[in-house]
């Protein structure tokens, strides 16, 4: 039996409507041997086979226990979505350099120290970082407002926005632990928040987060010009196949017709009915169910069947070797002929 689960916290809407689909789809569809359900864990050994061919993961980014269970299961064969093991990895700083080098705009953006000194270190710890630090630099490339948020964080948590310096200062004391990016505001005239699914399977939602939680996604809202949309989806795709997420959301705050990627680090999205909507709610379901049963359909048992994105998988592909440069080929020019002068 190829077992589909999904590994699921306080959220209800979406986990129990994903298990449904999925099961209709697997009756409309007469597959044999396939069934999805909630993930029921009893105990975790290493490096034994997991009973699910697929993981839908939504919990494992607050709960360490579900990682590691999910790290044991991929290594087993389990496509897990998302790839645990890039997961843990991945933050957002860095995504924003990956973001540069594929092409697509970000806001500039720098990262701060603590403004504490993390546990079991002092002063010592510190002696690579120059003092004082080159805060005018940032200040003159990123300017005022600012945004400061956790460099790996997520779900709007932390994510202050500063008027100027002594703004900045005050807010970062507040920090702690916590590393912190400074980021250039965007002024924005239209954003969106993007399903992507699969890297490439792209859901363009209008939104505005400057709104209550419950009203953020907007409901017949204003013709947007397809070439923007067309730019975004373009974005949306680069972005994922280049991270590898199999289930994620891009947001991206558009300023003088130019899509700037603001949020894609996003891999357990909200999907909750109550906030994004009926139509955006059936569109996750259904998308996410026909994922989820194209993984099952193609799972190789003992194999790794994860998905990785390009900026990892690039780096180990096999250099094609060059075929030598044809010889070309000689030719002889005929021997001159020696003349003989008759003798008188």
């Amino acid at each position: 039996m190829k077992k589909i689960g999904i590994l699921f916290g306080q959220e209800d809407t979406f986990p129990w409507a994903f298990i449904d689909r999925v099961n209709q789809k697997i009756k409309e569809q007469g597959i044999k041997n396939m069934m999805a359900e909630a993930v029921s864990i009893d105990a975790v050994e290493q490096g034994k086979s997991d009973e699910y061919v697929v993981i839908i993961d939504r919990i494992s980014q607050d709960v360490p226990f579900y990682r590691a269970y999910l790290k044991n299961a991929a290594i087993t064969g389990t496509a897990v979505i998302n790839n645990p093991f890039w997961w843990s990895a991945d933050e957002k700083f860095f995504n924003n350099a990956l973001a540069e080098k594929v092409g697509v705009p970000v806001p500039k953006t720098f990262i701060l120290p603590t403004s504490q000194h993390p546990e079991n270190t002092d002063g010592n710890s510190f002696r690579n970082l120059k003092y004082p630090f080159d805060w005018d630099r940032m200040f003159d490339t990123v300017g005022f407002p600012a945004y400061m948020k956790p460099h790996d964080g997520g779900g709007w948590k932390s994510v202050y926005r500063v008027e100027n310096a002594e703004d900045l200062w005050t807010k970062h004391g507040e920090t702690e632990n916590l590393v912190m990016m400074l980021q250039e505001e965007i002024q924005f005239e239209e954003y969106f928040r993007c399903y992507v699914l699969g890297t490439d399977n792209v859901h363009i939602m209008q939104y505005e987060p400057r709104n209550p939680h419950h009203l953020r996604y907007v409901i017949d809202g204003p013709e947007v010009d397809k070439k923007i949309l067309d730019l975004v989806e373009k974005y949306c795709i680069k972005l994922n196949k280049a991270l590898g997420y199999d289930f994620n959301t891009v947001e991206f705050a558009v300023r003088d017709g130019v899509p700037y990627a603001i949020d894609f680090c996003n891999p357990a999205p909200d999907a909750d009915i109550h906030s994004v909507g009926k139509d955006n709610f059936e569109w996750i379901v259904e998308n996410a169910a026909n994922l989820a049963i194209a993984k099952a359909k193609t799972y190789k048992k003992g194999k790794m069947n994860l998905t990785w994105g390009t900026f990892v998988s690039d780096q180990f592909k096999a250099p094609v070797a060059k075929k030598p440069a044809a010889k070309k080929p000689t030719t002889r020019k005929p021997a001159a002929k020696k003349t003989t002068k008759a003798k008188k």
